[in-house]
C-alpha cells in the first residue's frame, strides 16, 4: 500500500497548539490516550518512581515536531524533545531544501552491538587469543543459550573477535558481535558477555575483569544523503552557488580542525539527540558513539560531508552509529515515548536508525546555512529573545511588544527585557 500522507504541512507553525495537536492525531490515527500523552508529557510522578531511584517528580522538556521529511520516498512526522530555540523550525526548513532534491535516501547496517570482555594476566595474549577463535562456536551458543526470544526473532549472537592491547598491562579483548533486532540491546549483550566470562577463563587460563557493551557501535552504523538544488539556496543577496561553495568550504573547516569539528557535530546532535529523546532511547549512548567514531582514525573530524555536483548542486552525506530501538526500556515505559513512536510510524530499528541519521544531516545543513549566509544568531535570538521576555514575566501580547523592541534595538538581555515589561505594563 502505498503512504500518501505528506509531510509538507505549509504553515503548521501558526496554528495553535491545539490545533497542531489535532493535525498530528490525524496523521498518525493517535488515540486520545496517546494524544494526552504527546500533549501533557506523558509521565507522571507515579511512573516516574518505578522508572528511577529517589523519584522527586517529573521534568519536562518541549516536544515539538519537525515537518518536510521524505525519506527513502516516504514522508516523517519528526517527534523532537529539545529545550533550545530555533532547533525545530532550522530543521524543518532544511528538510524542506533537500525535498526540492528528492528527500533523503538511508541505509543502515544489521543492527549488531559488540559486548567486551576483558581478559588479564595471561602469559601469552595472542596464544589466548587464537585459543578463544578455535571454540568460537561453542561460545556462540553459549550466548545465544540466554536469549531465546531475541534468537526467535532472528537475532542473536553473529560472531567472535580477538583484540590484543599490548599495554601495559597487556590485555585480551574478546569482542561478542551480538545482533539485537529491534531492541537497542544492551541488557541483552551485557547479560550473555557476564554469562561468557568464565567460559573466556576456562578457554584461556586468564583473569577476566570488564565484561560490558561497548558504545562505538561501529558495526551498527547509519548513514544519509541528500541533494539541494543550488537554486533552492539562493537568498536576499547571495545566489545559491555562492551558498553551495560557502558550506562547502565550511564543511572542508570541520574535516580539517578539532576546534570546529567540536561544535559542527554538536550541531549534528541538537537534532539527533531531540529524536533519541522524544523516542525513550539512550541519548548519551548515541552521544558517546557518535563523537568516539569522529576521532576513529586518531583526529577528531567532522560526521558529515558536503561536496557540489557539476550542476552546482549540494551533496550532504552522514555516517555514525546508531544503536536505537523501538522495543523495550523507556521504549515502551514512557507513554510520550510510545506515542512520539507511533507519530514516526517506524516499524523497525534500523528504519528509525535512518531516519535519525537523515535528520542529523539536515540540522548540519540548517547551521551550516545560516553561518555561510546571515550568521548564526539572526534566526536564535529572535527565538531567544522570546525566552527571555517569557523569564521576565511578560503574558499573552507583551511577550511580542518587548520581543519586537528588543530585536529593533539589538539589545538582547535579560536586564532590558525586565525594563520593558515595567515600562509597557505601566503604559
Amino acid at each position: 500500500m502505498v503512504d500518501t500522507k505528506s509531510s509538507r504541512l505549509s504553515g503548521f507553525y501558526r496554528l495553535t497548539l491545539a490545533e497542531r495537536a489535532e493535525t498530528l492525531a490525524k496523521w498518525a490515527a493517535l488515540s486520545d490516550e496517546e494524544r494526552a500523552a504527546l500533549t501533557g508529557g506523558g509521565l507522571d510522578a507515579a511512573q516516574a518512581d518505578n522508572m528511577v531511584e529517589n523519584a522527586v517528580g517529573v521534568f519536562a522538556l518541549p516536544l515539538g515536531v519537525a515537518t518536510n521529511f521524505r525519506v527513502n520516498d516516504r514522508d516523517y512526522l519528526i517527534p523532537m524533545a529539545i529545550e533550545e530555540p530555533s532547533v525545530i523550525a532550522a530543521l524543518s526548513n532544511a528538510a524542506r531544501l533537500f525535498r526540492a532534491g528528492g528527500g533523503f535516501t538511508a541505509d543502515s547496517d544489521e543492527p549488531v552491538m559488540i559486548g567486551q570482555i576483558q581478559v588479564l594476566d595471561l602469559e601469552d595474549p595472542y596464544t589466548a587469543g587464537q585459543a578463544v577463535l578455535a571454540h568460537r562456536d561453542q561460545l556462540l551458543a553459549e550466548a545465544d543459550s540466554i536469549s531465546a526470544s531475541i534468537v526467535r526473532y532472528g537475532g542473536g549472537a553473529r560472531d567472535i573477535e580477538v583484540r590484543v592491547i599490548a599495554g601495559p598491562p597487556s590485555m585480551l579483548i574478546v569482542h561478542l558481535l551480538y545482533d539485537c533486532r529491534d531492541a537497542m540491546g544492551a541488557n541483552t549483550v551485557n547479560t550473555a558477555v557476564e554469562h561468557l566470562g568464565p567460559h573466556v577463563e576456562a578457554i584461556t587460563g586468564g583473569r577476566v575483569n570488564l565484561r560490558i557493551l561497548s558504545n562505538l557501535a561501529d558495526q551498527r552504523k547509519a548513514r544519509a544523503h541528500g541533494v539541494i538544488p543550488a537554486g533552492e539556496l539562493t537568498t536576499e543577496t547571495l545566489q545559491g552557488h555562492d551558498v553551495v561553495h560557502a558550506i562547502v568550504e565550511a564543511g572542508m573547516f570541520a574535516a580539517l580542525d578539532p576546534y570546529r569539528a567540536a561544535t559542527h557535530n554538536k550541531g549534528i546532535m541538537n537534532g539527533i539527540d531531540a529524536v533519541v529523546i522524544a523516542t525513550g532511547n539512550d541519548w548519551r549512548a548515541i552521544e558517546a558513539g557518535a563523537h568516539a567514531y569522529a576521532a576513529r582514525n586518531g583526529v577528531y573530524t567532522s560526521l558529515t560531508h558536503w561536496w557540489s555536483d557539476e550542476e552546482g548542486n549540494l551533496h550532504g552525506r552522514i555516517e555514525l552509529p546508531m544503536a536505537v530501538g523501538i522495543v523495550g526500556g523507556a521504549t515502551r515505559v514512557h507513554p510520550a515515548a510510545r506515542a512520539a513512536l507511533k507519530l514516526l510510524g517506524v516499524q523497525t530499528a534500523r528504519e528509525l536508525a535512518e531516519v535519525i541519521a537523515a535528520v542529523g544531516l539536515a540540522q548540519n545543513l540548517a547551521a551550516m546555512r545560516a553561518l555561510a549566509t546571515e550568521g548564526i544568531q539572526r534566526g536564535h535570538m529572535s527565538l531567544h529573545a522570546r525566552q527571555l521576555a517569557i523569564a521576565a514575566g511578560a503574558s499573552g501580547e507583551l511577550i511580542r511588544r518587548v520581543v519586537q523592541t528588543m530585536i529593533a534595538e539589538n539589545n538582547i538581555r535579560l536586564e532590558r527585557a525586565v525594563e520593558l515589561v515595567q515600562q509597557l505594563q505601566r503604559s
